[in-house]
């Protein structure tokens, strides 16, 4: 019998190869590179505990979802790539935050926060750039959890921040 893990690398791999266009892994590594992001991230097989097969609602395509000792998961998803829970360690309770969420998510709420302050510079700070700021923190958040190293979104994010202090001083 083959033991679960070696199950679980076949998996990954048979996902993969057919999932090519949102992620890619590297068995000799154990990394996963989430390509919409460019980031990677390894990983952590000491800390596997389990792994489920499920069906996505609108796309009627199959993900795997990873469980691991510390409570985090790590879920491979088309569309998205690389997926995982927020964190609101930071935040606080997200009202409209999903509760799995990718980098691609990051960069489309990232653009939306720079469109509310560099498309529309004489309007006040709206509120819902706030919780959009909120969000991006959650995901990056989340994504640190996982592995990734997001410490360049961090400065994209951290630029805007001192954007919206500029404005609001």
């Amino acid at each position: 019998m083959i033991p679960f893990a070696d199950q679980t690398r076949a998996k990954i791999a048979e996902w993969v190869q057919r999932h090519r266009h949102v992620v890619l892994y590297d068995e000799e590594s154990s990394t996963l590179l989430d390509v919409a992001s460019g980031l990677s991230v390894r990983f952590p097989w000491s800390e596997f505990e389990a792994f489920e097969e499920k069906v996505h609602a609108e796309t009627g395509e199959l993900y795997l979802v990873f469980l691991f000792e510390s409570g985090n998961q790590i879920v491979l998803v088309d569309p998205g790539g690389v997926a995982f829970s927020p964190s609101a360690v930071h935040t606080g309770p997200l009202q409209d935050l999903p509760s799995v969420v990718c980098l691609r998510d990051f960069h489309t709420l990232k653009q939306r926060v720079d469109h509310y302050l560099y498309d529309h510079r004489e309007d006040p700070v709206a509120k819902e750039c706030l919780n959009l700021v909120m969000s991006c923190i959650a995901i990056l958040d989340g994504a640190r959890l996982v592995g990734f190293d997001v410490s360049e979104l961090e400065g994209e994010l951290d630029r805007s921040l001192r954007e919206i202090e500029r404005r609001t001083s």
